[in-house]
């Protein structure tokens, strides 16, 4: 164990313009990374989505932060609304100041902070492979997709597009039988019905396999969702909406193998972790 007798543990609303909205993550800057099991420990107890793990790097390696991910049943190899968390912290505490470069599994990940208090991040765009949908993926998700995609190996989801936004937000799946029919989860997504209302398409996000039955904001789906949907709407730069009961809205911007997604964040609870 690295951690001392009190450990500063954050939660923070990501993809949020206010409290209580977007995704909510847990946040611990480190001094070095405990073993495994604490941390699965701790992630288990926040009991978020996700709960990020951070610690600073000697300087001259390029990297700023070491960055790590955990759901309350697994690591993950990539999360956008945790680094997002990460980065509001960092900045909120004067922690690190300008763009912060994190060396995560899925490669170095760099984040950026704006004036309006707004927070890019520069992740790799997810390779789409067309894919047919899977025997049993509509009776689970209570839908027919028009279309399927493979996100590739850091991603782990299946993209299923939907005939539209309404269909999306009906959704009521069977969660056990998604499990099945991906590595990490099931990302559903439809072109906006009405765009003046603020955004280009719309999505929701299920991932049982990882121990998140709904996922309030995927930041790292919307690697995906942002070539999908540039392809069918011929533009870089979208937002979309991941209509969970919590919402929040991700701008994307597509630039080649990376994709920017830019949101805000607000810290809704602060104390020590004692174990």
């Amino acid at each position: 164990m690295t951690t001392s007798p009190r450990t500063r543990i954050r939660v923070v609303d990501a993809f949020a313009e206010r409290p209580f909205t977007g995704n909510p993550a847990g946040v611990l800057l480190l001094d070095s990374f405990p073993d495994d099991d604490w941390l699965q420990r701790v992630a288990a107890e926040v009991n978020h989505a996700e709960t990020a793990f951070a610690h600073p790097l000697p300087e001259g390696d390029g990297v700023d932060w070491a960055l790590r991910w955990f759901t309350p049943a697994t690591e993950v190899d990539l999360c956008g609304h945790a680094t997002l968390a990460t980065a509001h912290v960092l900045r909120s505490t004067g922690a690190a100041e300008g763009p912060v470069r994190f060396a995560t599994r899925s490669g170095v990940l760099t984040a950026t902070a704006h004036a309006d208090g707004s927070i890019t991040l520069d992740f790799p765009t997810a390779p789409l492979t067309p894919a047919t949908v899977p025997d049993g993926v509509a009776e689970a998700l209570g839908a027919e997709p028009l279309s399927a995609y493979d996100t590739g190996p850091h991603l782990g989801d299946l993209l299923v597009e939907l005939v539209d936004e309404r269909t999306v937000r009906a959704l009521t799946p069977d969660h056990r039988a998604l499990v099945a029919h991906s590595e990490r989860g099931i990302i559903a997504t439809a072109r906006a019905e009405d765009p003046a209302r603020g955004y280009d398409f719309v999505s929701r996000g299920f991932f049982p396999r990882v121990g998140i039955d709904e996922d309030p904001v995927t930041g790292s789906a919307h690697t995906a969702l942002a070539p999908f949907w540039s392809g069918r709407l011929g533009r870089a730069d979208l937002t979309g909406l991941q209509a969970s009961a919590r919402s929040g809205l991700v701008r994307t911007g597509l630039r080649g193998d990376r994709t920017l997604l830019t949101g805000r964040a607000v810290t809704v609870i602060e104390g020590d972790l004692l174990a």
